[in-house]
């Protein structure tokens, strides 16, 4: 029997998950949990909690709060059933004087999206560009008191939680097939059981990568700050809902079941063996789709999935002549709500931005796909001019000035 890989690791200058990002995906990605000692000291100070409560206070930001409250005096257990807290949940968006009025401590406040606001935390995602960039959801961040959590739960996702300020305890399930039954009694999906089978305390720079399904619960020592790089997985369901209304959407009302071939029935009411035939006969777009279209669906799909806010198309559209005469001295910046990636097309390649989808060259989808900021001068040498005005327009790219350096 093969013996699973060990479960903590320290993380050096070069190799900031203790180990390559190769051995990284083949030994632990979506199959082991693992704790990364020093591997993002950088972090500490990404973001202040002052700055996360203001941030909290904005209507288009996702913010909640959770209390949480012992109905008795009862110390954490290595054994846990969840029957003596009461959890509450407040969503924002928030006022000040909504902080001002709540206990010292046990609350956690959470924002998401903090990446698309702050640069500095945005900047985290840059130590997981092994991951697809379309599989990176957001960069969540929590400030919590003393006693402060969100309780023991399953993610359905691969997360990385990397502590910010402060410390945190984290408690696992690492057995296989864990109890995931949910408590009735609570608006939170908090687990009914949970026993842990590791402890420990993560301090700043550490971090601590779950796979999906790990049962795991945090609780702040003192006031902390947490990161969680969380990843996109849309369930079966979700997947097999939007490619049902992509093959439909052409489809005309002409095109029905039909059954020339029809006999008299045996039976009433019986559907037989020859209906269900001709029924998977009136269905065959999913066993016809080529690859093309199928990766035009999921590249759409996938780009607007869990996306929290749309773009807004420009007041004025940009004509040609401005774009040329504007963009080799500019710099272009990608809209941080609007998620991108590319797929090969023939020759060239599909861009697909928020669920819309450009032909391009697949040096433009590449260069575009790279960077948050990409230099306008090298995008006009590829002759992006056509692509990047339709973004701009769409509001997925701005174009700002470029920054002269300064003179020693």
């Amino acid at each position: 029997m093969k013996r699973a890989p060990g479960i903590e690791v320290r993380a050096t200058a070069k190799q900031p998950l203790g180990m390559s990002p190769a051995r990284f995906l083949h030994e632990y990605w979506q199959k082991h949990p693992l704790l990364i000692r020093g591997g993002f000291p950088s972090f500490g100070k990404a973001i202040a909690p002052d700055e996360l409560a203001g941030l909290a206070c904005e209507e288009a930001a996702l913010s909640r709060i959770v209390l949480r409250k012992r109905k008795k005096a009862k110390s954490l257990d290595s054994r846990f059933r969840g029957n003596d807290e009461q959890w509450s949940v407040r969503n924002g968006p928030f006022a000040e004087s909504d902080f001002a009025k709540l206990p010292k401590t046990h609350w956690t406040l959470l924002v998401q999206d903090v990446d698309k606001w702050d640069m500095d935390v945005a900047a985290l995602l840059d130590a997981f560009a092994f991951v697809p960039s379309w599989r990176v959801d957001d960069v969540m961040v929590s400030y919590a008191t003393d006693g402060g959590g969100v309780g023991a739960h399953v993610d359905q996702y691969d997360v990385f939680l990397v502590q910010g300020t402060g410390k945190r305890r984290w408690r696992i399930d690492a057995r296989r097939n864990p109890p995931v039954d949910f408590r009735d009694d609570c608006e939170l999906k908090l687990l009914r059981e949970f026993s842990p089978t590791h402890d420990w305390t993560l301090e700043p720079g550490d971090a601590l990568y779950l796979p999906p399904g790990v049962p795991h619960e945090g609780t702040a020592i003192g006031e902390c700050t947490t990161l969680s790089v969380g990843m996109r997985a849309p369930s079966q369901a979700e997947l097999l809902l939007d490619f049902s209304e992509f093959l439909a959407e052409p489809l005309g009302e002409s095109l029905r079941y039909a059954d020339p071939d029809l006999r008299p029935g045996r039976n009433a009411g019986e559907i037989d063996a020859a209906a269900l035939t001709r029924v998977r006969a009136a269905m065959p777009h999913f066993a016809n789709v080529d690859n093309a279209t199928f990766a035009r669906w999921f590249g759409s799909f996938i780009t607007r999935y869990r996306s929290a806010h749309s773009a807004i198309a420009a007041a004025r559209p940009l004509t040609l002549v401005q774009l040329a005469k504007r963009l080799p001295t500019a710099h272009v910046l990608r809209n941080p709500f609007s998620r991108i990636a590319w797929t090969r097309h023939g020759r060239g390649a599909l861009l697909f931005v928020g669920g819309e989808s450009h032909a391009c060259s697949v040096a433009i989808a590449r260069t575009l796909c790279a960077q948050r900021e990409v230099d306008g001068a090298a995008l006009a040498r590829l002759n992006a001019h056509s692509i990047i005005a339709a973004l701009v327009d769409g509001g997925h790219l701005r174009m700002a000035s470029r920054r002269r350096k300064r003179e020693p």
